[in-house]
């Protein structure tokens, strides 16, 4: 880890490799291609860890994208590099992020960003927000969205279902107990 943080040993270690395991840097290279296609800016797109938290860990390159999507849904992008300016950055930009329709499921913490924490989260809101992207006239990244299937059945169709009574539920035919013998038996 290339941060300023202490490194973590035994149980947090182990939890931490498993977070970074699923980070995925064709998917980091995806949504960095995305951001700078988007907002124009000239970013350096290698899906290495290290360089996707450089370019989108102070959080002005994420104002700046729902920024494009949305002109002036971010009043002001604070250019300091102190942390709690970086963060707000970052928390500005996922507020405007769920205003938009990301699922909070698909969003992250500023920490897992500002602190390196759980890069791979950053990705999936990104993925989400760029499946948004298209509402608003952007280019869109990922799967393409599901759309409602809604179904509507008559009084008599939902009576009818009723009355089946599906496999899933088991069957109890000729169930017993008999052979059954757990441990040892007892010996008086």
């Amino acid at each position: 880890m290339a941060n300023n943080r202490a490194t973590k040993s035994g149980f947090a270690a182990e939890a931490q490799r498993k977070i970074n395991s699923k980070y995925s840097e064709e998917l980091a290279q995806e949504c960095l291609e995305w951001v700078s296609s988007v907002t124009g800016l000239p970013l350096n797109t290698s899906g290495d860890p290290d360089n996707f938290f450089e370019v989108l860990k102070d959080g002005q390159v994420l104002c700046q994208l729902v920024n494009t999507l949305i002109p002036g849904s971010i009043k002001k992008v604070n250019t300091s590099t102190m942390a709690f300016k970086c963060m707000e950055n970052i928390n500005n930009f996922l507020a405007v992020a769920v205003s938009i329709g990301v699922p909070s499921q698909e969003t992250f913490q500023s920490v897992d960003l500002w602190e390196r924490q759980n890069l791979n989260s950053v990705v999936i809101c990104l993925q989400s927000l760029g499946r948004k992207a298209g509402q608003f006239g952007a280019p869109s990244i990922g799967p393409k969205e599901a759309e409602k299937n809604i179904r509507n059945f008559s009084e008599d169709k939902l009576k009818a279902g009723q009355t089946i009574i599906s496999l899933q539920y088991g069957s109890n035919k000729g169930a017993n107990q008999s052979g059954l013998n757990f441990g040892n038996t007892r010996h008086m």
